[in-house]
């Protein structure tokens, strides 16, 4: 089967692809503009994305086109509804990257509870040199035991950040399923968890019940002692209003490790916001969780042409 990888930056150069070349005849692109696309999928009977869009007019202008592989866990940039009128099987791969995410996300924690940039930027300044005592305390410190950590998303990387969590004795609430609330046990309400947290990690897809999840409203709820960390999609917190939140001292600190608009090649309102960690959607990309991503896609690859791809088909899920 002819196949066309049309993202492969986002893979890195550090892991092997020679699973997948054993099962297609596979080009690879470094990156893939949409000038550029239609022609690079003309004859592809796979695509295999990371980002790059896939609408339904790209899947019209394949016509060999069988199977849409998502070098990822969300797949907001495949058009299900049109995969399905084309008869065309999407799939993606999960839980590859639970402990690099989770690892990432408690690095956020740690980074701010510890004052780790600001301190190391006092000791480039030569503040501790100038000190008339051995230590320096001018710089915001607190534990993470004690705290209380609220989840929302709890799939297997909220599950993995809650057993981290754990460990640094945090006491750790559940929010309700955005599209079922009040239907599991244990779970708490999003404005109670909202009002009781220290830190609130947000772990959900981006789709229409998700988008703007934490906006002007929600944190408004926030303790102004609070951290949001958002490793899930940039979608889900309104930026502006984060920065305005973080701007007055609605809430104390937020991460992300995502944004609306992904390269920001026109600048976002939180590079200016005080107390804002950003990284560049890297908290998944360990080369542990890219080797087993590359193994997620060759699994699909293979049941497909097994003749099982119903069994991995996201649109009839």
């Amino acid at each position: 089967m002819k196949a066309v990888l049309l993202d492969k930056v986002t893979l890195g150069t550090d892991i092997s692809f020679q699973e997948i070349e054993h099962l297609c005849d596979i080009t690879y692109y470094d990156n893939t503009t949409p000038a550029e696309l239609h022609e690079r999928i003309e004859k592809a009977e796979i695509i295999i994305t990371n980002k790059v869009v896939i609408d339904d007019e790209a899947m019209a202008a394949a016509k060999n086109l069988k199977l849409i592989c998502v070098s990822a866990t969300g797949y907001d940039h495949v058009d299900i509804p049109s995969a399905k009128k084309h008869g065309i099987v999407v799939c993606n791969v999960a839980g590859y990257s639970t402990e690099s995410v989770a690892q990432r996300v408690l690095g956020y924690m740690l980074t701010f509870a510890n004052s780790v940039l600001t301190v190391e930027k006092d000791m480039q300044d030569g503040l501790w040199q100038k000190s008339k005592s051995f230590v320096l305390l001018n710089r915001p410190l607190f534990e993470l035991h004690g705290k209380t950590l609220g989840i929302v998303g709890y799939g297997k990387i909220g599950q993995r950040v809650a057993s981290l969590a754990r460990a640094f004795g945090m006491n750790i609430l559940i929010a309700e399923s955005i599209r079922t609330p009040g239907k599991a046990e244990g779970r708490t309400p999003l404005t109670d968890l909202l009002r009781r947290s220290d830190i609130v990690s947000l772990h959900v897809p981006l789709n229409a019940d998700s988008r703007d999840l934490i906006a002007r409203k929600e944190l408004a709820l926030m303790k102004p002692s609070a951290m949001l960390i958002n490793a899930a999609r940039g979608g889900v917190v309104n930026e502006r209003d984060l920065y305005e939140a973080l701007e007055a001292g609605e809430i104390a600190y937020a991460a992300t490790d995502v944004l609306t608009q992904e390269p920001p090649t026109e600048g976002n309102i939180l590079f200016r916001a005080k107390n804002m960690m950003i990284t560049p959607h890297i908290a998944w990309a360990s080369p542990e969780a890219r080797t087993q991503l590359l193994a997620g896609i060759t699994r699909n690859i293979t049941l497909f042409q097994q003749g099982k791809g119903d069994s991995i088909d996201i649109c009839k899920q």
